[in-house]
């Protein structure tokens, strides 16, 4: 189904495409459907994940697909290359600002994880040093994930945004460097695909994906995603349980190929 549209001459060159509620749903899994339709999209344009989560995580689902392209995880804050599965560049947060934060979340006994080079920390007593790429809250009613970005909306050195879990329907709250975001990780890709923002499709489901949808030249928001997410975008997809983004790749992105 079309949302509206803003710019069906896009000749589309790369693709970026969010993981929780766009390629996996609540079961963790990618569909077959889904699996098919960016392994065909993968063999004709650059496909990449782009996505909060750990690095962990973004390379075991790259390697599911197939991709070779660099991948973004921790929200635009690090980029990964997932056939040696190491990490080529991040933007970490400030020592101070990364102590701040986990030690708030820490003492609101919230649940989160923290990124940094060897890892992921999901304590205070894990915590190595302060040279952390991005904090995210986990598990927050949608009135606590609100109270919780809007502590931070006016602080200079930190970008902190919702992101719906459709595993659980709880939220996060992720904590990035200030001006990093999903169209940072994308523009560093760019850079290496040699494949600019506006020449690519891009499929979100949450407010952390409006900055990548944003930028992208073709934009899809999946239909469980909030009003907010499906007015930033060109097209709106089915839902991430009806396959939403195998529809949206074969009726939205391939015939822009």
């Amino acid at each position: 189904m079309v949302a509206y549209s803003k710019n069906n001459g896009v000749v589309v060159r790369g693709a970026s495409f969010d993981l929780d509620g766009t390629i996996i749903g609540p079961n963790e899994s990618i569909s077959p459907e889904v699996h098919s339709a960016i392994a065909e999209l993968a063999s004709l344009v650059p496909v990449f994940i782009a996505t909060g989560r750990e690095p962990d995580d973004v390379v075991r689902f790259a390697r599911e697909l197939g991709l070779t392209t660099p991948q973004v995880s921790d929200g635009g804050a690090a980029i990964l290359d997932p056939v040696s599965g190491r990490t080529v560049w991040t933007a970490s947060l400030t020592e101070v600002e990364a102590e701040e934060i986990v030690r708030l979340l820490d003492r609101m006994g919230a649940a989160f994880v923290a990124t940094h080079a060897k890892g992921t920390a999901r304590a205070l007593e894990e915590v190595i040093d302060w040279d952390i790429v991005r904090v995210s809250a986990l598990d927050l009613s949608r009135e606590a994930a609100d109270r919780l970005a809007e502590e931070f909306s006016e602080h200079p050195q930190v970008h902190a945004v919702r992101a719906m879990l459709p595993y659980n329907g709880l939220w996060a709250v992720d904590f990035t460097r200030s001006g990093v975001d999903k169209s940072t990780g994308i523009a560093q890709v760019s850079q290496t695909i040699g494949v600019e923002a506006a020449d690519m499709a891009a499929a979100g489901d949450s407010f952390n994906d409006l900055p990548m949808l944003h930028s992208s030249g073709l934009s899809i928001a999946m239909g469980n995603a909030p009003e907010q997410v499906k007015a930033a975008a060109e097209f709106v997809a089915p839902t991430v349980e009806e396959d939403g983004l195998a529809y949206a790749i074969r009726e939205y992105v391939l015939p822009r190929v």
